[in-house]
C-alpha cells in the first residue's frame, strides 16, 4: 500500500486532506445558513437554495486560494531546492504541482455549477416574492425596505415578473454581471485546457488561460453588492423570528415583535485569495525581471527529424540536471512563453534546449533563426530570446538513487540528455563519489532519423565508461517502433556488423516495443532490496503502464525491492 501511494503521484494523504477540507467547509457553511435564526427570514424567501448557494461559495473561496499556488514555479523551485524544509517525499509531491492544479480546477468547476444552479432558484424566488399577492409572509418580507427606517431582506427591489426580472438581475446587479463574466471565463479556461487543444492549438490554450485575471477580479468584487442578507444581532435581540413569523401582520404594532432589521454579508473572498494573489504577483515580477536579462544565442544546430538545438548563455544562469526553462521569442510572439527541458549538463559553460518543429510558434522560431535558409546565418541576425528559469523537475533526483530506469519517448529523451551528459562529465573527472551505480536507459522512437542527434552523446558515454572498465554502469536499449519494408531489409543485411547500422553504437537497435513486465522483473532480480528510481518523459499511456509495473513489481516487505515512479510535469 505504501509503495502504491508513493507511485500514484499525489499521495493519498494529501488528496484525502484536501477532499476532507472541501467536505467540511461545505457541510459547515451549509449549517451556518440553514440552521441559525439570523437567516430564518432569508430561508422563508429562498428555502434550502440559500444554503446550497453559500456552501459551495465557501469551497470556491478555499479552492481559489489553492489554484494559484501550484503555478508559482519560482516558489516551488525554491522549496524543492531547500533540503532544510523539503525531504525527498515532499519534493515528489511538489513535482505533481500541475496534477494538483488540475484537480483543484475541476473542484472549482463543480462548486461553480452548484453555486450557479442554486442562485438561479434564489433569483427566481426573490423576483417572484416581489410580485406575489399581498397577505403572505414572503410578500411582507419582500416589502420591507419600501418605507423609511426599514431595511430590506429581498435584494430585488423592482416589481418585474420573471423571466425579465431574472435577466434584469443578471445584467444590472453587480453580483449578476460578475457572476456571468467569471462563469464564462471559467468555461473558456477549462474547455481550452483539454489535451487536444493544448497539443494542437497551444496558442488558444495560452491566451484563454490568462482569463484567470478577469476571473479573479470578478471573484473578489462578486460579493460587494451584499445581496445575501440576514437579520442583525440587535434586531434578533428584540425580534425572535421563530416566534414572530406567525404574527407577521402585527409587526411594529406589537412591542414583542418590532419590524426586523437586516444587513448584507460583507465580502469575504478577498480574505481567502489576497495571500496567493500577492505571491503570484511576486512570481510574475520575478519572471518579468528574468525576462529582461540578456540571453545570447551562441549556436544553432539543425538536427534531423525536424529538431533544432539552441545553445545559449546568460549571466548568472545556474542549472541542475533535468530542469526546464520557459522561452519567449518576441520576433514570433511578444506574449507567449513555452516550456523546454534543458539538454545541457551543469558542467557545461552554456545551456541548451532541443525544439521539435510541430506548431506555429516553433515554426516561427525555426524561420527566425534562419534555419529555413541554406546560407550561414550571422550571429547578430539571430532573434532575441527571453528565458525564465530554470525550474526543478523529478529528474533532479536521478543522482539520489543507486539504480535508475530512464525512459524517453521521441523528443521526450531531452531531460535524460542532461543526465547522461552530466554522468559523462563526472566520469571524465572523478566518479568515485557518485552514488548512482547503474543506469538502465530506454529510448523509444518511431523514426530512424530521430536517433541521430542523440547517438553521438551515447557513443561518447559508451567509450568513456569502457575506458574506465565499468561497462556495466550503463545498459541502454533503443527501440525503433516504426519502419517500412525497405528499411527492414536493410537492417537484416547489416545486422551482423559490429556496430548498429542506425546509431553506430555497439548495442543493437531493437524493433517494436519493450516487454515492460520482463524488464521490471529482470531489474528487480538484479537489484534485490534496492529502491529503484523510474523516470519517464513521455505520453500518458506509457506513464500508466510504467506506473502499474512499478507498483506490481515492488515488494510489500520494506526491505524488498521498490520501484519509485517519477514523471516529468510542466
Amino acid at each position: 500500500m505504501g509503495n502504491w501511494v508513493e507511485n500514484e503521484g499525489l499521495s493519498i494523504f494529501v488528496v484525502l486532506v484536501w477532499l476532507g477540507l472541501n467536505v467540511f467547509l461545505f457541510w459547515w457553511y451549509y449549517l451556518v445558513y440553514d440552521v441559525p435564526p439570523k437567516f430564518f427570514y432569508t430561508r422563508v424567501l429562498l428555502g434550502r437554495a440559500l444554503a446550497l448557494a453559500r456552501a459551495p461559495a465557501a469551497c470556491l473561496n478555499f479552492n481559489c486560494m489553492l489554484i494559484l499556488l501550484p503555478v508559482c514555479r519560482n516558489l516551488l523551485s525554491f522549496l524543492r531546492g531547500s533540503s532544510a524544509c523539503c525531504s525527498t517525499r515532499i519534493r515528489r509531491q511538489l513535482d505533481r504541482n500541475l496534477t494538483f492544479h488540475k484537480m483543484v480546477a475541476w473542484m472549482i468547476a463543480l462548486h461553480t455549477a452548484i453555486h450557479t444552479i442554486a442562485h438561479l432558484f434564489n433569483v427566481e424566488w426573490s423576483v417572484q416574492a416581489r410580485v406575489e399577492e399581498k397577505g403572505t409572509l414572503a410578500a411582507v418580507l419582500s416589502g420591507l425596505g419600501d418605507k423609511p427606517n426599514e431595511s430590506y431582506v429581498n435584494f430585488f427591489r423592482q416589481t418585474i415578473e420573471n423571466p425579465i426580472g431574472g435577466l434584469y438581475v443578471a445584467f444590472t446587479y453587480l453580483a449578476g454581471i460578475t457572476g456571468v463574466v467569471i462563469t464564462l471565463a471559467l468555461i473558456l479556461i477549462i474547455t481550452s485546457s483539454t489535451k487536444t487543444i493544448r497539443r494542437s492549438y497551444f496558442e488558444v490554450f495560452w491566451y484563454t488561460h490568462h482569463l484567470f485575471v478577469i476571473f479573479f477580479i470578478g471573484l473578489v468584487i462578486h460579493g460587494a453588492g451584499r445581496i445575501v442578507r440576514g437579520q442583525t444581532a440587535e434586531s434578533l435581540a428584540e425580534h425572535n423570528p421563530e416566534i414572530c413569523y406567525k404574527n407577521f401582520s402585527q409587526w411594529g404594532k406589537n412591542e414583542a415583535c418590532p419590524i426586523p432589521q437586516f444587513s448584507g454579508n460583507p465580502p469575504m473572498t478577498w480574505k481567502w485569495v489576497v495571500g496567493p494573489m500577492f505571491l503570484y504577483l511576486c512570481e510574475r515580477l520575478v519572471r518579468f525581471w528574468r525576462s529582461q536579462q540578456k540571453v545570447v544565442i551562441t549556436k544553432v544546430v539543425i538536427h534531423p527529424f525536424k529538431t533544432i538545438e539552441l545553445q545559449m548563455m546568460k549571466k548568472g544562469f545556474k542549472m541542475e540536471v533535468g530542469q526546464y526553462v520557459f522561452v519567449k521569442c518576441p520576433a514570433v510572439s511578444k506574449l507567449e512563453w513555452h516550456p523546454f527541458t534543458l539538454t545541457s549538463a551543469p558542467e557545461e559553460d552554456y545551456f541548451s534546449i532541443h525544439i521539435r518543429i510541430v506548431g506555429d510558434w516553433t515554426e516561427g522560431l525555426f524561420n527566425a533563426c534562419g534555419c529555413d535558409k541554406q546560407e550561414f546565418q550571422e550571429a547578430w541576425k539571430l532573434p532575441k530570446i527571453a528565458v525564465d528559469g530554470p525550474f526543478g523537475t523529478a529528474s533532479e533526483d536521478v543522482f539520489s538513487y543507486e539504480t535508475v530506469m530512464l525512459v524517453g519517448a521521441g523528443i521526450g529523451v531531452t531531460p535524460f540528455a542532461s543526465v547522461l551528459k552530466s554522468v559523462w562529465y563526472k566520469y571524465c573527472h572523478d566518479a568515485t563519489n557518485l552514488k548512482l551505480k547503474k543506469i538502465y536507459f530506454y529510448w523509444l522512437c518511431r523514426d530512424t532519423h530521430a536517433f541521430e542527434w542523440f547517438a553521438d552523446l551515447l557513443q561518447s558515454l559508451e567509450a568513456q565508461i569502457q575506458e574506465r572498465n565499468n561497462a556495466d554502469f550503463l545498459s541502454y536499449n533503443i527501440y525503433l517502433t516504426g519502419w517500412d519494408e525497405t528499411q527492414a531489409t536493410h537492417f537484416v543485411v547489416h545486422h551482423e556488423e559490429e556496430k548498429d547500422v542506425i546509431t553506430g553504437l555497439k548495442q543493437k537497435t531493437l524493433y517494436g516495443r519493450p516487454n515492460w513486465e520482463n524488464e521490471f522483473k529482470m531489474i528487480a532480480g538484479n537489484h534485490p532490496g534496492s529502491r529503484i528510481g523510474v523516470f519517464l518523459c513521455g505520453p500518458e499511456g506509457l506513464a500508466d503502464t510504467l506506473n502499474k509495473q512499478s507498483i506490481s513489481n515492488s515488494e510489500a516487505d520494506p526491505r524488498g525491492v521498490h520501484f519509485i515512479f517519477n514523471k516529468e510535469n510542466f
